[in-house]
């Protein structure tokens, strides 16, 4: 334990160090906060927003993608990074253990995003007076559980894209696609065709469903199964996949 301490207080450091991983971790929900709660405000909608308030429904989701955003996003890229610049080499000729190399990347990627959701939350109260949770408890494992799953994904994509350019590519186009049909865009009441079906496999929908099940006690339904089979099936492929050099 000692030894992932001192690599995960490492990981952060170099992670802080990549000024793009750091902007979609802290910077991008903060914008997507301010851009949809200036369009929608906090009214209560009865067909929309599961039958409450815009922003009410959306912190809970906004949450959730921060743990999107950090493990779709910055974790593969940093992690395709250090791989491409011979980081992973090095650890490797040391003798560094493969489980201590990922979970200090996964230990660095919840506190960044511990931070951005807090900021986050405190931003949202401050400016749309959003409900607390009902549930403390039922938020943490939702953010955990959202947290582990996109940390197993990213790791994935990590390990099998060759730099960090394809990793921010591939990173960027998925977290567009699950904000624009996962539910933290454009309510999912509204999307059309093919469109709402392809959002209920994205697991950012059931990241969300889970969350909003602890912040605002509405039936998540399946979704803590799914988002738990995410994580154990991304994992099994990140350990199946991960490369050194």
């Amino acid at each position: 334990m000692k030894l992932l301490g001192k690599m995960s207080w490492l990981e952060l450091k170099l992670f802080l160090r990549e000024p793009l991983t750091v902007l979609f971790a802290l910077a991008l929900p903060l914008l997507v906060l301010f851009v949809m709660g200036g369009v929608f405000g906090n009214e209560v909608d009865a067909e929309f927003y599961r039958g409450i308030g815009a922003m009410d429904y959306y912190v809970p989701a906004y949450v959730a993608l921060v743990t999107a955003s950090v493990g779709l996003i910055s974790l593969p890229v940093h992690i395709a990074g250090n791989r491409e610049l011979g980081v992973l080499k090095r650890y490797h000729a040391s003798g560094m253990p493969t489980w201590i190399v990922v979970a200090s990347s996964v230990v660095t990627m919840f506190v960044i995003a511990l931070f951005s959701a807090t900021l986050l939350v405190v931003v949202a109260k401050v400016v749309h007076d959003i409900v607390f949770p009902e549930s403390m408890l039922g938020v943490v494992a939702a953010f955990v559980i959202s947290g582990l799953a996109f940390a197993a994904l990213g790791v994935l994509l990590g390990a099998v894209l060759p730099n960090a350019r394809a990793a921010q590519a591939l990173g960027v186009l998925l977290w567009f696609v699950m904000l624009i049909l996962g539910g933290a865009g454009p309510p999912p009441e509204v999307l059309t065709g093919v469109m709402d079906p392809i959002g209920k496999i994205t697991p950012l929908r059931h990241a969300i469903r889970a969350m909003q099940d602890g912040w605002l006690s509405l039936d998540a339904g399946l979704s803590w199964l799914i988002i738990g089979l995410v994580f154990v099936g991304a994992t099994g492929a990140a350990i199946r996949f991960f490369r050194w050099e």
